[in-house]
Parts: structure tokens; C-alpha cells; sequence
């Protein structure tokens, strides 16, 4: 544990790096290592902010202002895992170098939109709410997410960021609708370590806890969001999504029933939250309800386990 003198030490270069000027605050850095050569947060300071240093100079060399505020977010996970190798997480600095670095992504994509000429699609909305978001200012992230969805709502990553904004708006309700929705389209193509409101990351790490990761872990978190209680609100389903929703199914069962065991993995959890929504569809229709029987049935062959956890 840092003291507070030492970390007071070091506000000055956290100031600067939210300025954005990485070159000084690094000068700061090596200031204060000078004094103090034995304290290992001076030394972790000048390490993450080097790997920021470099990813900025190259940032600054693309032409294309899209391509640059791309090549810099999509080093925020490089930048996660490169934290964990230094064995732990000091907070002020990682703040100050997300701030730096999210706002400098920001600064490309707002060029793109100030631009008369330039192209305005959901994918570029959808990053400057992202921005907006990961630098606090959350009501500009909701709008510009509901711009990005009205052009495109059948984008799991678009929703899956509309529903983060909604949470930190305090939506929480919109959030569970829009969250439960990306993860039902296409949870793969969700990017975990953007989502930042407290109720998602929760989910995260309990499905986490049961030893998923990567993709797999993706494509559980609908199925314990069910199980958990928290994708607790629904909506109804259109007639033609009702034939989707049939089709998918009855594609899943044949891709488990042909596909090796490591294609199974993926698609088993993707197949029970398919089954999730069948069954709260039937629920919904009187005529429909001696149904949910045969597909919990069906839930109970896949994995007793959520069976026992969804009837419970």
C-alpha cells in the first residue's frame, strides 16, 4: 500500500496525464524516481505510461482519423492484460492514462462528425459514446448509443453499449432490456472490457467463477443472467421474430448434434437461453403453455445443473 504522501507526491504527474501529455507526465515520473528510487509505484507509473506513449506516437502517424481512434481503443485490452504482468493495479495512474487515452480517441472520431463531408454511421457513433462514456460524461453516451442503435439495432456490440449507458443514467430497467437483447443476438461479438456499469461486471465475474472464459464465457452470461435474476426484464416478441426464434433452435440442435465437443462448448449455453426465450414466449400464451414442459425437458438432457438452478 502506497502512502499518502508518496501518492500525494505523484498528483502533479496524474494531472498532467489527464491533460493528455504523456511526454511530461513521464518527465514527472523519472523526477520523482530520482528522490525515491526504491518505490515500486513511481516504477509502475513510468511503465504504463510508456505503453501509452508508444500506442500515441503511432495514433499520431495515421492519416485516416476513424483508423487512429480505432488503433487506440482497441489497445485498452492490450493495456488490461499488460497490468496484470506487473502483478497488481494502481488505480490513480490507470484512471489518469484512460482518461488520456479515451479522450485522445474521442478527439479522432469528433473530427469525423464535425465534418460536413464526413460519413456518419452507427459504428462511429457508437465509439464516441463509448469515449463519452469511459470519460464520465454518460448522458452524451446514451445519446449518441441511441444514435447508433436507430441505425442499426440488430448490432450486439451497439446495444450491449446502449445498455451500459443506460445503467450509469440509471435506467436500470432499459439496461436489463437492452443487455439481455445483445447478449441474445450475438454475444461473442460483445466487448466485456468496455462494459463498466456495476450490475453487468457482477455478472461477469460469477460467470467467471465457474471457470468460462473467452467466448464461452460470452455466451453463458445470458444463461446465468436468467439464473441470477438479473435479465429479469422482457419484452414481447414479434410473430416474425417468433419464427426466427423457432429456426434458430432448431439449427442449434442440429449444430449439437453433428459438432465436435469443442464446437458443443460454444454452442450449448447459445442453445439454453434460446430455449429461455421460447419458454417466456409460451408463458405469455395460454394456448401455448403446455409446451414449456417439453422444452424444459429439452433444458434438462442439455445440462441438469441449469435445470435444477431454473426450476429451483
Amino acid at each position: 500500500m502506497i502512502s499518502e504522501p508518496a501518492q500525494n507526491s505523484l498528483k502533479p504527474a496524474f494531472e498532467i496525464l489527464n491533460r493528455g501529455n504523456l511526454d511530461a507526465g513521464y518527465a514527472e515520473f523519472e523526477r520523482i524516481l530520482q528522490h525515491d528510487l526504491e518505490n515500486e509505484y513511481v516504477v509502475y507509473c513510468l511503465k504504463a505510461t510508456s505503453f501509452w506513449k508508444d500506442k500515441f506516437a503511432k495514433a499520431n502517424n495515421i492519416a485516416n482519423h476513424f483508423e487512429a481512434g480505432e488503433y487506440l481503443i482497441s489497445q485498452w485490452k492490450p493495456f488490461l492484460v499488460y497490468l496484470k504482468k506487473l502483478g497488481f493495479v494502481f488505480n490513480p495512474v490507470v484512471d489518469a492514462l484512460k482518461t488520456a487515452a479515451f479522450h485522445k480517441a474521442l478527439n479522432f472520431y469528433r473530427q469525423l462528425y464535425e465534418d460536413e463531408n464526413g460519413e456518419k454511421n452507427a459504428e462511429l457513433y457508437r465509439k464516441i459514446g463509448l469515449c463519452c462514456k469511459s470519460l464520465g460524461d454518460y448522458e452524451t453516451a446514451l445519446n449518441f448509443a441511441k444514435k447508433a442503435a436507430g441505425l442499426s439495432d440488430d448490432s450486439a456490440p451497439i446495444l450491449a453499449e446502449l445498455a451500459d449507458a443506460y445503467a450509469f443514467c440509471g435506467d436500470i430497467r432499459f439496461a436489463k432490456v437492452y443487455f439481455r437483447e445483445a447478449f441474445f443476438k450475438d454475444a461473442s461479438k460483445i466487448q466485456r472490457y468496455f462494459l463498466e456499469s456495476e450490475f453487468i461486471c457482477r455478472l461477469i465475474d460469477v460467470v467467471e467463477a465457474e471457470g468460462y472464459k473467452d467466448e464461452e464465457l460470452l455466451e453463458w452470461v445470458p444463461v446465468y443472467g436468467v439464473l441470477k435474476n438479473v435479465f429479469t426484464v422482457k419484452r414481447e416478441l414479434k410473430a416474425l421474430e417468433i419464427g426466427q426464434l423457432k429456426q434458430r433452435i432448431f439449427w442449434l440442435e442440429n449444430e449439437m448434434r453433428q459438432k465436435e465437443y469443442e464446437k458443443q462448448r460454444i454452442l450449448k449455453p447459445k442453445l439454453i437461453n434460446s430455449y429461455f426465450w421460447l419458454i417466456d414466449y409460451y408463458s405469455g400464451c395460454s394456448e401455448e403453455k403446455m409446451k414449456i414442459d417439453e422444452v424444459l425437458l429439452k433444458i434438462k438432457f442439455l445440462d441438469k445443473d441449469v435445470y435444477d438452478a431454473y426450476v429451483g
